[in-house]
């Protein structure tokens, strides 16, 4: 739930009708702290009515093309309830004018019932549903307030999707706790019924600085990096985590799984743009929109200095043609630092995403990507099997026959 390079022409909204709320408290969720950016909020935490209709008629105008996809994410979006969810359909119905709608929905599953998969199925909801392995896994860092586990409460909501034929996807959070555990977690996951995955590595620092704001809060152009967060990912370690999945899944599952690295890693092999906004070459016209109609310029750069203003006062397609918005995408490609530059995996990464930038490159600066040496690590135990699916691919042969050429070459070594 991603999405591609600063685009004049249209945008990618993820929408926070209860802002930084959740029904659980993850140790590692980086958006709870977001509640500091409105103590004045207090109890009146929900997007109202009209800040919905506001949202819904902008974001279908600010859309070129004849498809307009709305995120709903969090905090936790069910905590909205039902009925404006409903209402929120409504008002697409009522102002698409002829466009393709789609709406996905990121959620911990806590309050998937009948009645929101009836909702889902009705109205071709994807749902993206967090989970991070099995029990053991999942529970060290996702329990609830009172410090009760939530994996069966997430196991019950995917076994409905499923029984009302929800289509859904899951996000692993990728962290110090189940970094070790690659086969189980994925083999989990597909014994779930889960065909589209996303894994996410965990990468979060202890607050060094306070923003302009005020608030000590860690902004990520912060170049003082601050200490990791205990559950933070070792970059390495990602990238073996991410290797040993890419192989047991080029032998037995293209075609079958799809792993948002691994198909966008071939997008970009293939010469096709990025998939996913942190691989592309800009970053810019992917928002947050929190519950009050602050637009910022992106999910991890919630902070007073990126909002680019508010959709009561400005349109969203007046706030993706901004200048600031403009800089805010060419700032990406403009920092790169001269290691980046020189790599000969740049243009699969494109130096990540920028929050990530605080590691000591060669220069002796803070603007390397902490994930950088994840990254070559992986990029380079996948790339002969990725070059060998582009020649499949561009012979008209599908990618998925280098399963079939892989069993018999390891046949004939035994």
């Amino acid at each position: 739930m991603n999405t591609q390079t600063w685009s004049p022409s249209g945008c990618h909204v993820m929408a926070k009708p209860t802002g930084s709320k959740c029904n659980i408290d993850c140790s590692y969720c980086f958006y709870l702290e977001k509640e500091k950016l409105y103590p004045e909020r207090g109890q009146d935490w929900m997007m109202g009515d009209e800040t919905l209709s506001a949202y819904i008629l902008q974001h279908i105008e600010a859309q070129s093309g004849n498809e307009v996809v709305f995120a709903w994410q969090g905090g936790e979006p069910t905590l909205r309830g039902l009925a404006f969810f409903e209402q929120a359909v409504r008002l697409q119905h009522e102002y698409a004018r002829g466009k393709k709608v789609i709406n996905t929905f990121q959620t911990n599953g806590i309050l998937i019932d009948e009645k929101w998969c009836a909702f889902f199925n009705q109205h071709n909801f994807l749902i993206g549903i967090s989970i991070d392995g099995p029990a053991e896994l999942h529970d060290i860092y996702r329990r609830t307030r009172s410090g009760k586990a939530t994996h069966h409460k997430v196991e019950t909501a995917i076994l409905l999707l499923k029984q009302y034929k929800v289509e859904f996807n899951t996000l692993t959070v990728v962290s110090r706790a189940n970094v070790d555990h690659a086969l189980s977690v994925y083999r989990y996951l597909k014994g779930l019924g889960s065909s589209h995955m996303q894994f996410i590595p965990l990468v979060e620092r202890k607050a060094s600085k306070a923003t302009a704001s005020g608030l000590t809060l860690i902004n990520p152009e912060s170049k003082i990096a601050g200490q990791l967060c205990d559950w933070s990912v070792d970059a390495k370690a990602y990238g073996q985590f991410m290797s040993q999945i890419f192989h047991h899944w080029v032998r037995h599952d293209i075609g079958q799984v799809f792993v948002q690295l691994f198909e966008n890693t071939f997008a970009l092999v293939c010469g096709q743009p990025a998939q996913i906004c942190v691989f592309a070459p800009q970053c810019g016209s992917a928002f947050a929109l929190e519950a009050n109609g602050d637009l910022y310029s992106c999910d991890h750069y919630v902070y007073p200095e990126y909002k680019l203003g508010n959709i009561h006062e400005s349109t969203i397609a007046e706030m993706n043609r901004s200048d600031a918005n403009r800089r805010f995408g060419a700032a990406k490609s403009d920092s790169l630092c001269e290691d980046c530059r020189r790599c000969e995996c740049r243009p699969l990464c494109h130096g990540g995403c920028p929050k990530h930038r605080f590691a000591i490159s060669a220069s002796g600066k803070p603007d390397l990507n902490y994930l950088c040496p994840g990254y070559k690590a992986f990029f380079h135990y996948a790339s002969p099997y990725l070059a060998m699916m582009k020649k499949l691919y561009l012979h008209n042969y599908p990618p998925a026959a280098i399963m079939q050429i892989i069993q018999k070459k390891e046949s004939q070594q035994q």
